[in-house]
């Protein structure tokens, strides 16, 4: 089981402290750093010091880390054309030497696109999958040729689809709670599908949707990595599992029923139980940024067990 720490920044954290958590998670071990893309803090947090640019901060840690993977949970479809979000994904991975992965999503919250003067179109999923369309089809064509695109919402003309990113294949996420069109458009464009806060019942529902999506298009359902992102809440007994949670406003109880939280053993006993719907990475929403002691027992009590 991979563990991986993603990082919601629009609640409030500046370059240096993602830089700070980054490095720790390399040291400690776990297998990638990943980040929000908003803009706009949610919820009653202060956001302060405002927000961060998730693919910026990516090309500044792409600099200062050597091992760990980087990416994006999710990239918002509608903050970027889809022609200059390939050239920053490809530059990046290059920067990284290669430890790139791109989540890409439709984009959702719309008070930030108002916020910020960005659109925000009706047809975000139609529009998402001609940009999947467009980010893999300027990876995959060969240098010295041209791509070429007439869709509904964008056209390239010989395009000279560069540059190119480091690796052969960008690994590309898609996630979410759709039925119908998020299965299928992971089928045809993703390697990792990941749901997003969900039980186990209804990760084992979804996965099984994608599989069968998978298959109905002739690739074989464990080409597919499955993940799943939750918040995590550890302490080494009852009394820090309660500080850690009120510190980032929430309930043990709730916790404990919506996310990975008690004692190191009780986290791996549910991380198991995930695994056994088929799970295979877990990212862990990690709300105090300025905790890294909670990293450190993670990755001492959670990580070591699992490994």
């Amino acid at each position: 089981m991979d563990l991986r720490i993603f990082t919601e920044p629009q609640q409030g954290a500046s370059y240096e402290t993602l830089l700070t958590v980054a490095k720790a998670s390399e040291d400690l071990g776990f297998d990638a750093f990943f980040r929000s893309d908003h803009y706009l803090r949610m919820g009653s947090a202060d956001g302060l010091p405002g927000p961060t640019d998730a693919w910026i901060t990516l090309a500044g840690l792409a600099r200062e880390t050597k091992r760990i993977r980087l990416g994006t949970l999710m990239t918002a479809g509608t903050f970027r054309l889809p022609g200059v979000l390939a050239i920053q994904v490809a530059q990046v991975d290059q920067m990284s030497g290669g430890r790139v992965e791109l989540g890409l999503g439709a984009g959702w919250f719309e008070e930030e696109h108002k916020a910020y003067g960005i659109p925000f179109p009706k047809e975000k999923f139609a529009r998402l999958e001609e940009q999947l369309a467009i980010v893999t089809g300027l990876w995959a064509t060969e240098i010295g040729r041209t791509f070429s695109y007439d869709g509904t919402y964008y056209q390239l003309t010989d395009s000279p689809a560069l540059p190119k990113p480091a690796q052969s294949k960008v690994p590309i996420l898609i996630g979410g709670h759709g039925a119908k069109r998020t299965p299928r458009l992971t089928a045809q464009y993703a390697d990792e599908f990941n749901i997003p806060f969900a039980s186990i019942e209804d990760t084992e529902r979804q996965f099984g949707r994608v599989r069968a999506a998978a298959e109905a298009v002739g690739r074989k359902a464990d080409d597919l990595v499955y993940s799943n992102t939750l918040i995590v809440c550890v302490g080494k007994d009852d009394a820090e599992v309660a500080r850690r949670a009120a510190s980032i406003g929430r309930e043990v109880a709730e916790l404990k029923v919506n996310g990975l939280a008690g004692s190191p053993d009780e986290v791996v006993d549910k991380i198991g139980r995930y695994g056994a719907v088929g799970a295979s990475r877990i990212y862990l929403q990690v709300m105090d940024l300025d905790d890294l002691d909670h990293l450190e027992l993670i990755s001492s009590q959670v990580r070591s067990q699992l490994n």
